[in-house]
């Protein structure tokens, strides 16, 4: 388990094959990370699918609207939802996209990031100051390897559990 250095903008997220820890970057986007904190204390993450997982490029989760598999799943609409509170301001910053961070996903309007995000499976350098970035894994990356690919993926792993490392 990684060095936990600061609690409130840790993320522990619980996948089928053990924990990932998140570095939330507060400094960097702080709207972002508020967010994230948020949702994750209202349960909202929780059994959340990862709806898109690209082989050597991402794994996108987030859509609590439709990717609640214990009480919203919705496939056809999964991927295409956010939650009831306003979309957030972009965040661009000169952090780079590279393997293991934490981009908020978003429409083609910079600022219409709400709950979706998706975690770097190698250096994506070409998303840089268009994506906002907001954290990074600092253990359990091979977890996130592990998430089934596809686009829904035909079984989809999801998140069962995230959490603030504050209230854990």
């Amino acid at each position: 388990m990684a060095d936990i250095k600061d609690p409130e903008n840790t993320i522990l997220m619980e996948l089928k094959d053990g924990t990932v820890i998140i570095e939330l970057l507060p400094d960097v986007a702080p709207g972002h990370c508020a967010r994230m904190k948020e949702l994750a204390r209202a349960g909202k993450y929780d059994n959340v699918v990862f709806h898109r997982v690209i082989d050597g490029f991402m794994a996108q989760t987030g859509d609590v609207a439709n990717g609640n598999t214990e009480v919203a799943y919705n496939p056809g609409r999964c991927g295409t939802g956010g939650s009831d509170l306003p979309n957030l301001k972009a965040e661009f910053s000169g952090v780079p996209h590279d393997r293991g961070t934490l981009g908020a996903a978003r429409s083609q309007n910079p600022d219409s990031a709400n709950s979706q995000f998706f975690i770097n499976f190698g250096d994506n350098h070409f998303l840089n100051r268009q994506y906002t970035v907001y954290g990074r894994v600092i253990s359990g990356m091979e977890h996130v390897d592990a998430i089934l690919r596809g686009e829904p993926p035909a079984n989809p792993d999801k998140m069962l559990s995230v959490k603030v490392a504050a209230d854990a």
